[in-house]
């Protein structure tokens, strides 16, 4: 069989971070040699899964954000002359409330709604009298074909409860033994979410001396399988450490979710966003799940690849060519 070539790649994996990328590669049914005839200056990985082939990028170590993402799937785009899609998949903060029992491990999942795309870059927009803020411009919507996809997967864990994502976990943490130390799901009771008034305790690393008496008391959860959420996800340049903005954010517009990057591609590249819970937006430091939740969000990626036909790639692309 001949080796891929550019145009035969019609899928982009976005991956903002290397332990990102490290559970998109584990995700691949087989990896691809790097094809000849392209000199963008992104990095690149190759592969194929359920079929598709496609293009795992990196972002440039330690420069993240919105324009970052633009540059790098601008590059893509020259390069891979008929990608068809893009799959922004990774960490993110998620909002915890009464309406969606967020938790760390959870994925949340982009879906267009009656006044958004699935995205929106909440720090884009103007000031207008009395110092409020109004948000400007609109996102595109991530393809059609990704979209009635994600709504079988939905309906197949709301009726099966389905525990596809633990298996694909399970089995890639076998294969990649390094990868436990990492990746393996942490202790239940290191998922810390403290009241929105108690902040953390200055230079410690972690949670360990902060007061538990301030943690927020929630019902206990079948812990079997991450829980899948779709919703708005709020993209921005400032990584959102603060309880109090992301509770007025998350009411005023019903976000889910916070993240640096999707807000940079959603207007290059048809676009789905898929984020693994690692924190929970505030102050308080989690980076024990940053591991698990990008894994989370790959075997959620890949059950969605799963279901999607080669074909449909295949038939956007012969229209494209």
């Amino acid at each position: 069989m001949a080796s891929p070539t550019l145009d035969d790649y019609t899928i982009a994996w976005i991956c903002a971070l290397p332990l990102e990328a490290a559970a998109a590669r584990a995700m691949l049914d087989r990896a691809h040699p790097s094809p000849q005839g392209f000199s963008d200056p992104n990095a690149y990985e190759f592969g194929e899964l359920n079929g598709h082939h496609i293009v795992i990028a990196y972002l440039p170590n330690g420069v993240y954000g919105t324009t970052s993402a633009t540059a790098v799937v601008s590059r893509m785009c020259l390069t891979f002359r008929r990608l068809r899609y893009g799959l922004m998949v990774g960490i993110g903060g998620g909002v915890p409330g009464k309406n969606n029992d967020i938790r760390l491990g959870d994925v949340v999942v982009s879906k267009p709604g009656s006044k958004h795309s699935g995205v929106i870059q909440y720090d884009y927009g103007k000031t207008v009298q009395d110092g409020q803020f109004v948000q400007t411009g609109t996102l595109n919507q991530p393809p059609h074909a990704l979209l009635s996809h994600l709504s079988q997967v939905e309906a197949k864990q709301l009726t099966t409860g389905s525990n596809t994502m633990s298996e694909i976990i399970s089995g890639v943490l076998e294969r990649y033994p390094k990868m436990k130390e990492n990746f393996s799901p942490p202790e239940e009771h290191t998922d810390f979410l403290f009241d929105l008034s108690y902040h953390h305790i200055n230079k410690e690393s972690d949670c360990a001396k902060c007061d538990k008496e301030h943690l927020v008391k929630r019902q206990p959860r079948d812990r079997k399988a991450p829980y899948v959420h779709y919703g708005l996800i709020a993209s921005g340049n400032q990584v959102m450490k603060d309880s109090g903005t992301r509770d007025r954010l998350a009411k005023e517009y019903g976000i889910l979710c916070f993240e640096m990057e999707a807000a940079g591609l959603m207007n290059e590249l048809p676009t789905l966003v898929i984020r693994g819970i690692c924190d929970y937006c505030d102050s308080h430091k989690q980076k024990q799940w940053q591991g698990y939740a990008a894994l989370t969000a790959a075997a959620f990626t890949k059950v969605l690849l799963s279901i999607l036909p080669v074909q449909v790639a295949t038939a956007a692309k012969s229209r494209h060519g």
